[in-house]
């Protein structure tokens, strides 16, 4: 099996993390200097979105799927992201304005919860598939 659809794969989720640390950022910027005494916590919350975007892009990018620190980073983002939403829809008082991560990301059409599961997914398999590739063993001109 290549590993050029990994490759895609991790590409895809790069593009699309970066995309979501692009306007996260500049959404929480905006907010926090604009408005900051509206809706606090819903603002630092973007802000904290945002951070975590930067960084799954960058350690996937930089360090791949395969990473314990994408891995790590992906389930803290799972979590924010379904306890934001539980916290929103449970006490919406604390939210007057929208987070990126309100109501499981509705805002932006559910991609903030879809996209930890399918990094989530992604890093499962290539782990599997880095797994597989120990237990074959060296093959002729490998390790050299």
């Amino acid at each position: 099996m290549s590993a050029r659809p990994s490759r895609g794969l991790t590409t895809l989720l790069v593009f699309v993390y970066g995309l979501f640390a692009l306007s996260a950022t500049a959404r929480s910027l905006v907010q926090i200097l604009r408005e900051f005494d509206r809706a606090p916590v819903a603002y630092s919350l973007s802000l904290v979105a945002a951070l975590t975007y930067i960084a799954v892009t960058l350690t996937f990018a930089l360090r791949g799927p395969r990473s314990p620190l994408a891995l790590a980073l992906v389930i803290v983002e799972l979590v924010g992201v379904v306890a934001v939403g539980t916290l929103t829809l449970a006490d919406p008082a604390l939210f007057p304005e929208p987070t990126v991560w309100s109501d499981f990301g509705i805002g932006y059409g559910f991609v903030p919860l879809v996209l930890p599961l399918a990094a989530l997914a992604h890093i499962a398999r290539s782990r599997r598939g880095a797994r597989r590739g120990r237990d074959a063993g060296p093959t002729t001109g490998e390790g050299r």
